[in-house]
């Protein structure tokens, strides 16, 4: 199946379903963050042995993310999809039920597998799924869904965990998913294995063959689509990217504690709203990202500038505790706005024959900023240099920008 045999309830369909397992992805990555001051009342920890639990996470899906890239270019990515979830949710039900911080450690690394498989089967299964000229708003609505699941995240959890216990919520919503996952095993068939449009049908003849996996001559020329400049220079933008917003998104609640004297009960709903803030951007950004046509850079850049001034205004107290709320909606809203435009570019740069291993390895690049970011974090408030968090904030999206204009002159 292909997106031209796809009807075109079924692609809106397969929009909404990707973008609701994304959601759970990102849902599932912030469902510890908001616990951490219980966590650390509970195992007698600091803040940086819990942003080391965060990097094992994210360590464990970046590097398989790229491995999940290849399984998508040989298997069918709903198989990949639906397999990550799956153990993503069991995971979360274990950690539920750990009685030692160490246990956390690798169960962390479970969860980090389970998540590797999102961004390379999504991005595959919406690519070969949908018509090209709706990619855009397929690629925003993806983004919108991740946004959502990191924005009801505090605020589901802090409210399980104020009446079940901790322990109970992260069951609770680890069970939950299960509902997802059927959901998705329900309607498999309408997801197209994009692998097809990369063989030529017998009328078409011969064409520029790809690298099969299964009988790659050798390493180099499968990882060969992966060394381009552009798609580099993709890998470090989603780094910086994520670094940036990562870090910050890990210990939020924390950072408005150190900063401002909010509580977490306080601090919790502006992540959320910060996060909303995004989720809204994102819808404009999809359709903006299918107009912009060469000027993908600009939009990014423009976006995450805009937000980076914000930080550093918020850094320096010019906006009263009461206020934080605007410049924090409107920093996630010029975020947002970037997020279709980014996907798109990450499309231009990759081959249908080696989709797959191209969306794992360009998006491993978050989890690579991701299990860097909460330690540094950690080590600044642990420290006492609060207001630091948000400079390094900053500076890693402004050099997220050169990174993008870099990938984007070099495009082709």
């Amino acid at each position: 199946m292909t997106a031209q045999e796809v009807p075109g309830r079924g692609q809106t369909r397969v929009i909404g379903l990707i973008a609701l397992a994304h959601g759970a992805s990102h849902f599932y990555q912030l469902a510890l963050p908001p616990l951490f001051p219980r966590l650390k009342e509970a195992f007698a920890v600091g803040y940086i042995e819990l942003g080391t639990l965060m990097t094992v996470f994210y360590v464990a899906s970046g590097v398989a993310q790229t491995g999940a890239g290849f399984l998508v270019d040989r298997f069918p990515a709903r198989t990949v999809l639906l397999g990550g979830l799956a153990l993503l949710c069991t995971a979360t039900v274990l950690t539920g039920l750990a009685p030692a911080f160490w246990m956390l450690f690798p169960l962390a690394a479970l969860a980090g597998l389970g998540n590797s498989v999102f961004h390379p089967a999504d991005l595959s299964i919406l690519t070969a799924s949908v018509r090209r000229a709706r990619h855009g708003r397929a690629y925003g609505f993806h983004t919108l869904g991740g946004n959502l699941g990191y924005a009801l995240a505090p605020l589901v959890m802090v409210g399980l965990a104020l009446e079940l216990g901790w322990r109970s919520a992260l069951i609770v919503v680890g069970a939950g998913g299960l509902v997802l996952l059927a959901a998705l095993f329900l309607n498999r068939h309408l997801f197209a294995d994009g692998r097809a449009e990369a063989v030529p049908s017998p009328s078409q003849g011969a064409a520029e063959p790809g690298p099969k996996l299964g009988r790659l001559g050798s390493l180099r020329q499968g990882l060969s689509p992966l060394l381009s400049l552009p798609v580099l220079l993709c890998f470090v933008f989603f780094v910086l990217l994520s670094g940036a917003t990562i870090g910050l998104q890990s210990f939020f609640p924390a950072l408005m504690d150190r900063l401002f004297g909010l509580p977490i009960s306080e601090g919790g709903p502006l992540l959320s709203l910060f996060l909303f803030g995004a989720s809204g951007g994102v819808l404009l950004g999809g359709f903006l990202a299918e107009r912009a046509g060469g000027h993908l850079r600009l939009v990014i850049g423009g976006g995450l500038a805009s937000a980076a001034a914000l930080f550093v205004a918020v850094s320096l107290n010019l906006f009263p505790a009461a206020a934080l709320a605007a410049p924090f909606v409107i920093a996630g809203i010029l975020i947002g706005l970037t997020m279709p435009s980014r996907d798109m570019l990450v499309r231009e740069t990759a081959v249908a024959s080696a989709r797959g291993r191209v969306f794992g390895f360009v998006y491993s690049g978050l989890d690579v900023g991701a299990a860097a970011g909460p330690p540094v974090v950690g080590l600044l408030l642990d420290h006492g240099d609060a207001r630091a968090v948000l400079w390094l904030v900053a500076g890693l999206l402004l050099l997220a920008i050169v990174s993008a204009a870099a990938a984007h002159g070099r495009r082709g």
